[in-house]
């Protein structure tokens, strides 16, 4: 008996140290996250920016005034097929979040069963049913069936907080596609606000070579009246000709690029080709909002892809930390409850029916842990990844930022002195054709005036589309327009 009791320990002994053994974990890779740690104060390191002001926390509705455009991302908030998807993937993070949750609860099934045993007469179970007797006189039936039905419960006892880590980690991924969504409307309000300026610039552009047109059918009525009174040759004649269809031409083309900019703008409203409603004739008079870029750390709270990125990044960290407390045992707990009987009529004589059972198991890996090693190292890299992936977006919105400043300010600068020009060649214009209904000038003169102020009028609309695109694109980057 003393053998038997020594015996005992020793096996207890040897289990408890396998236990302990399959205890051992691989800690993660910490690395330091130094793109967030020196983050610069300001954008711009000649000028100091003002945290009270920031544009990137003013809703869409207050930066957007033309109330035509307001119409048509009010519509593409409702419709576009893109932010729908987005929206499912929000669906399917919050249902990860409940099948982790759960987890974390034990699973209760009811079940019923039928089913006939023969034993071997000359088995320890046969003869036992042989030798048994249910009531005086009756014997166990040959063969035997078996009916039973109750509750059944299985529960795996987060002793490590290993099941909560992975519910946290659904939760921050959950966050994440919400932050996802955020950043889906923010360049979703860009992109209809980038394509309807392009729009009205397309609009003034054909404006533009109409007058032109208009203007080269006058040049090329006098050449052919200065022609029949010597005056010109049948060179200057054709020459207006070919510049006439040249811009004729080009009224095609830009045609072409309207109706193309429409079903743009159509299919990120989600819907059939359609007019776009706008008003072209103040396009060239509208003054682009000032704009307040706040300080390069608001960027961290502004913006949803920063945010995304964290929240994955959080995730992902959780996710190593689940996938360590792998290599700890798991307790698990089982029940069952209910009523069993070799008849069925046997089955309401309580308490003899009655069968119940409770376990527990703790168990751990011992010698191939193949599996769990391969799937911390997965996610201890994916923790890695996340990190650069976090850092990188915060170096793309700083630098977007820093670009679109000095962008906003050499694009003014670009428009004046495009306007300047342009006043310009629009006096030479009347002037070249004063001397050229005089015979003091050559036809080649108005030609390249009418030229350089058809492209200088062109540019100078290329300029003011540019001009308020900018400034869409830096409000984007400050992380405004989802809120």
């Amino acid at each position: 008996m003393e053998n038997m009791k020594t015996y005992n320990k020793y096996i207890a002994a040897i289990a408890l140290s396998l236990v302990l053994a399959s205890c051992k974990a691989p800690m993660a890779t910490v690395i330091k996250d130094e793109v967030k740690e020196n983050i610069p104060q300001n954008f711009n390191q000649e000028e100091q920016q003002d945290a009270n002001n920031n544009s990137g926390t003013t809703p869409w509705r207050q930066f957007f005034t033309d109330p035509n455009l307001v119409s048509l991302i009010e519509t593409a908030l409702k419709n576009n097929q893109e932010l729908m998807i987005t929206l499912q993937e929000i669906e399917i993070a919050k249902s990860g979040v409940l099948a982790k949750k759960g987890r974390l609860t034990p699973t209760v099934s009811a079940g019923i069963g039928a089913g006939v045993t023969k034993a071997g007469r000359y088995t320890s179970e046969g003869a036992g049913d042989a030798t048994t007797e249910i009531e005086p006189g009756k014997e166990m039936p040959d063969p035997l069936g078996n009916f039973e039905g109750g509750l059944m419960a299985n529960w795996e006892v987060d002793i490590w907080k290993k099941l909560k880590t992975e519910k946290e980690s659904a939760v921050a991924h959950y966050l994440s596609t919400v932050e996802g969504k955020n950043f889906v409307l923010s360049n979703l309000i860009e992109e209809v606000a980038d394509n309807y300026y392009d729009l009205l610039a397309l609009d003034n552009q054909l404006d533009i070579i109409q007058q032109y047109i208009k203007l080269q059918q006058k040049a090329l009525e006098i050449s052919k009246i200065q022609k029949e009174a010597a005056a010109a040759t049948e060179l200057a004649v054709k020459k207006f000709e070919a510049e006439l269809a040249k811009s004729k031409a080009s009224e095609y083309t830009i045609r072409q690029s309207i109706t193309e900019k429409e079903n743009q703008i159509n299919a990120l409203l989600g819907r059939y080709p359609q007019p776009i409603v706008r008003a072209k004739d103040s396009f060239m008079s509208t003054i682009a909002p000032t704009v307040y870029t706040g300080i390069p750390s608001q960027l961290l709270a502004n913006r949803p892809d920063i945010k995304q990125a964290e929240l994955e990044l959080k995730s992902s960290k959780l996710d190593v930390e689940a996938a360590r407390k792998e290599f700890y045992p798991s307790l698990e707990i089982s029940a069952t409850l209910g009523l069993e009987a070799f008849k069925p009529s046997y089955l309401v004589k309580l308490p003899e029916s009655i069968a119940s059972s409770l376990a527990g198991e703790l168990a751990g890996p011992l010698i191939n842990k193949s599996a769990i090693k391969a799937n911390f190292q997965t996610a201890d890299a994916r923790q890695i990844q996340a990190l650069y992936e976090y850092d990188k977006t915060i170096l793309n919105a700083y630098l977007d930022v820093a670009n679109l400043m000095s962008k906003v300010k050499n694009i003014d600068q670009y428009y004046q002195l495009k306007s300047q020009e342009t006043k310009a060649l629009d006096e030479s214009i009347d002037i070249a054709n004063q001397l050229f209904r005089n015979s003091r000038a050559d036809y080649l003169e108005v030609l390249l005036n009418q030229r350089d102020a058809l492209d200088a009028k062109m540019e100078l609309i290329e300029a003011k589309q540019k001009q308020l695109s900018t400034v869409v694109d830096i409000y984007k980057s400050l992380g405004g327009g989802w809120k």
